[in-house]
């Protein structure tokens, strides 16, 4: 077989170092691929495959797409999970001997995107690291286009279902883990088929402590990090290591290290997220329908970054808690600063990202004009934040910096109408550099040299209508009409005769015309060199553009809290360290929402560590027991993320996780059935709670047999109730339950009041003390739409059990036998029960009757 060409060859030995990269291999104004890449290139974006000669017997399949457009094109392949690196012209076509130089001169992967076009502006792209070792993992996450690092140490008995709990805080497209955490099929589950990041396992090379510590003096240099567990150094480390291969840059815009525990922030697990609705919704991932849709308000995307991290992460701390509420408080109280606020945030753009491309070398003329309309806004900004007095309000005032100097560099260089493209020229502004005004004026034919020639021309010959003209065919020409052909000068040669006129050039015409065609040439490179330097220098503005972009996005994320507070009526609620939740009128905050035929009945709670520790809630199905539970753990989340709350009074002490078992789901990925899941997630509840957890359980038992079901609900809220000691809400169908308010102390029976009219019901979704005395089985299923026989006959059988003239015998080979009972067979019916397949409410019927028997 014979050789590759020189440009095959040159792209093999590009591939061969990004093997697992689609390469974009720049050819003029294409970006090609070539081989499996581009098999794979042409199925996913339905590109033309064809061919191209390679120096073999046999051609090269090869597809691609235009340069100018190939953003677009590389973010479909990014949200399908591959990578691309973007392989460039290094040296210029006219100035090679052989083929062109090229090198990959950016990679770009699901968590290391910076363009806009690819991201979703309202939450963070992060990144993260994972270093597993034993019982104890150090964590990281950054989204490179924001220059914070987050990172953490946890160390647990299961630290898989930890790892996957910090992993959920953060939801990163991209994570890289060492060999350890590779191996480790949970977390690796989670990863994958949860939240479908891409992966970068066994990366163990990345985990140098050696190049780590090199970076944190270099970035970090105010940070010690021999106070820092050695498992997050490494986190950090593998992490930065990475974002220096894919960047191919520097570190300049990682400008913040966060070194946080968990004791800093509310403890939600996985579950709770989910059951909860924090950020997404169950049912269909979406954003709309939960608490995060609920709350934002926000008119940046700084803003709106924010408050999820806000949302994700509840304080603990009251005092922090504090500020965030006082602040909220100053801006709901005073309308006219709220709309102020609202109308200046309105024209302020995405400022954070948009540094960030700077310091990346990849901003555009018009992301640096973007800028600066943002940069414009920000004294009216400051004006107004000024009239605030709150201690919090007075931190993001000292942080609003006016950005002076970025404002005039940006101004001073670039023109008010840019090219889109730098390599399209007239982006930098007349008059800002010599050269470039000259080199223009060239390009544009050099008007003044050319009416200096055309004047002298004239004067020399005496021909008053000799004029200068220009084609593209002929170039430059001196235009004659015939009449004047007598006084043509002999240094005029003839270049075209035409009816009326004849063309001539000169030596100076020619010299200035090969002045001119390099020209364009000149001052593309020019500018693209002075461009180059002002994003340089526009890069050591990083830190002061990011503390400004945070401030921004503080009071955003404030202004909305007050705003989604006037509008939706909630009220600033009381943060302490006491052990209670009281809560008056408390209302669903997205449910109350999305009802519109319906007004929302609100609730009182009263938990606390002490007498009123446990509540069990009994009532039927859909009469808003779940409701009632989670509005409670909402309020709770709610008011330790600085937000007001939906009810009329709140005194919330701080809860330090949040845990809840609701509904019932199989996990069958993992070959879990319902009441494994369920026993999982009771497990992880009665394992990690604390005297200060909040705990939500609903229908605890009901995957198995009634008796098992039934001894382990109790045996789950006695060990609750004596030995963690959190405040609980329980809801059960098991009536027999109820007797623990009297059996034990700390324990309150609740129930959802029922109106009952002869066979028809209606739930009044108030939340009374003491038991409910009917399940209201049979109503629940009209109300659901059984069919009118099937209910009518329900309650035949059910009144012939009450009168004790029917019962439900149970085999194992057959289905349930109706059969009419005499009192001496008492002891026959519980013999023959099958206790695996009976259900609640068969139970609950054959006691009643057994009982009446004897």
């Amino acid at each position: 077989m014979s050789k590759y060409s020189p440009m095959i060859t040159q792209y093999l030995e590009i591939k061969d170092k990004y093997k697992d990269y689609i390469v974009f291999y720049r050819l003029g104004d294409f970006y090609e691929m070539f081989f499996d890449d581009a098999l794979l290139a042409s199925k996913e974006l339905e590109l033309t495959l064809t061919g191209r000669d390679c120096g073999t017997d046999k051609k090269a399949p090869m597809c691609g797409v235009p340069h100018h457009s190939a953003e677009a094109y590389i973010a479909r392949l990014i949200e399908k999970g591959y990578k691309v690196a973007i392989s460039e012209q290094v040296s210029d076509p006219k100035e090679s001997k052989g083929i062109v130089k090229r090198e990959v001169v950016r990679i770009v992967t699901p968590g290391t995107v910076t363009e806009s076009s690819m991201l979703d502006e309202s939450r963070n792209n992060f990144m993260a690291s994972i270093y597993k070792s034993g019982n104890n993992s150090g964590v990281a996450f950054c989204d490179i286009t924001e220059g914070t690092i987050y990172a953490s140490f946890i160390e647990d008995k299961d630290i898989s279902q930890k790892i996957i709990n910090e992993i959920g805080k953060f939801v990163p497209r991209e994570v890289i883990l060492n060999s350890e955490a590779t191996a480790d099929d949970k977390i690796i589950w989670f990863l994958k088929d949860r939240i479908k990041a891409s992966l970068e396992p066994n990366q163990d090379v990345r985990y140098s402590l050696e190049n780590a510590e090199n970076d944190f003096k270099t970035l970090f240099s105010h940070v010690n990090n021999s106070e820092i567990n050695q498992s997050t150094i490494l986190a950090i480390g593998g992490l930065l290591d990475y974002i220096k291969e894919t960047q191919i840059s520097n570190l300049k815009n990682i400008t913040t290290l966060d070194i946080y525990s968990g004791i800093e922030f509310m403890e939600l697990d996985i579950n709770a997220r989910r059951n909860l609705e924090i950020c997404e919704t169950m049912r269909d991932k979406s954003k709309k329908g939960s608490l995060l849709w609920v709350l934002d308000k926000t008119k940046t995307s700084m803003g709106a970054r924010l408050l999820r991290k806000w949302v994700e992460k509840p304080l603990i701390n009251p005092t922090h808690i504090t500020k965030r509420l006082n602040l909220v408080d100053e801006i709901y109280q005073n309308e006219q600063i709220r709309d102020e606020i609202i109308d200046v945030l309105k024209n302020i753009t995405d400022i954070e990202r948009l540094i960030s491309k700077v310091v990346y070398q990849n901003a555009s003329p018009k992301d640096l004009l973007s800028l600066l309309g943002a940069i414009s806004h920000i004294p009216t900004l400051k004006n107004i934040v000024k009239e605030l007095k709150s201690s919090l309000a007075r931190s993001v005032y000292d942080n609003l910096d006016l950005l002076l100097d970025v404002k005039e560099l940006v101004q001073k260089t670039i023109s008010d109408e840019p090219s889109l493209y730098v390599r399209d020229g007239g982006v930098i502004r007349d008059g800002f550099s010599d050269d470039v005004d000259y080199l223009r004026d060239l390009s544009k034919g050099g008007k003044e040299k050319l009416l200096e020639i055309e004047a002298r021309e004239r004067e020399k010959t005496g021909i008053k209508t000799l004029k200068i003209g220009y084609n593209k065919v002929f170039g430059y020409y001196i235009e004659v009409t015939k009449s004047f052909i007598k006084d043509v000068p002999d240094y005029y040669i003839r270049k075209q005769t035409l009816a009326n006129q004849e063309r001539y050039i000169i030596e100076e015409l020619k010299i200035h015309e090969n002045t001119v065609l390099g020209a364009q040439d000149k001052l593309v490179k020019l500018e693209q060199e002075i461009y180059a330097n002002l994003l340089i220098n526009l890069a050591s503005f990083v830190n002061k553009v990011q503390k400004t972009a945070s401030a921004i996005a503080t009071i955003d994320v404030a202004t909305s809290f007050a705003n989604v507070a006037f509008q939706n009526d909630y009220i600033k609620p009381i943060v302490n360290v006491s052990d209670k939740i009281d809560i008056k009128d408390g209302r669903h905050p997205v449910v109350e929402l999305v009802l519109k035929d319906t007004t929302f009945v609100p609730n009182d709670t009263f938990l606390n560590t002490k007498s009123d520790r446990v509540s069990v809630i009994t009532g039927p199905n859909m009469a808003g027991k779940s409701t009632y539970m989670r509005q409670v753990a909402l309020i709770s989340i709610m008011a330790q993320i600085g937000s007001f709350v939906p009810c009329s009074h709140a005194e919330m002490g701080i809860v330090d996780k949040v845990f809840t078992r609701v509904g019932a789901s199989d996990d069958l990925a993992t070959g879990q059935s319902t009441f494994m899941v369920e026993m999982n997630e009771v497990s992880d509840v009665l394992k990690n709670a604390t005297k200060k957890s909040l705990v939500i359980l609903d229908e605890i038992g009901r995957g198995t047999s009634t008796f098992d079901g039934l001894s382990i609900a109790k045996s789950v809220v006695e060990y609750i109730n004596q030995k963690i000691g959190c405040k609980t809400l329980f809801s059960t169908h098991y009536h027999e339950l109820t007797v623990l308010e009297n059996e034990q102390e700390n324990i309150k029976n609740y129930n959802i009041a029922v109106l009952k009219n002869g066979e028809d019901i209606r739930f009044l979704r108030k939340i009374i003390r003491g038991a409910t005395d009917d399940s209201y089985g049979i109503e629940v299923a009209k109300l659901a739409g059984i069919p009118t026989k099937v209910i009518t006959r329900a309650r035949n059988i059910l009144k012939s059990l009450e009168d004790g003239k029917e019962n439900v015998t149970f085999n194992r080979e057959s289905e349930p036998q109706i059969s009419i009972l005499e009192e001496n067979e008492a002891l026959n019916i519980i013999k023959n029960i099958d206790l695996n397949t009976l259900t609640p409410i068969e139970a609950m019927n054959i006691i009643y009757r057994v009982q009446k028997m004897l």
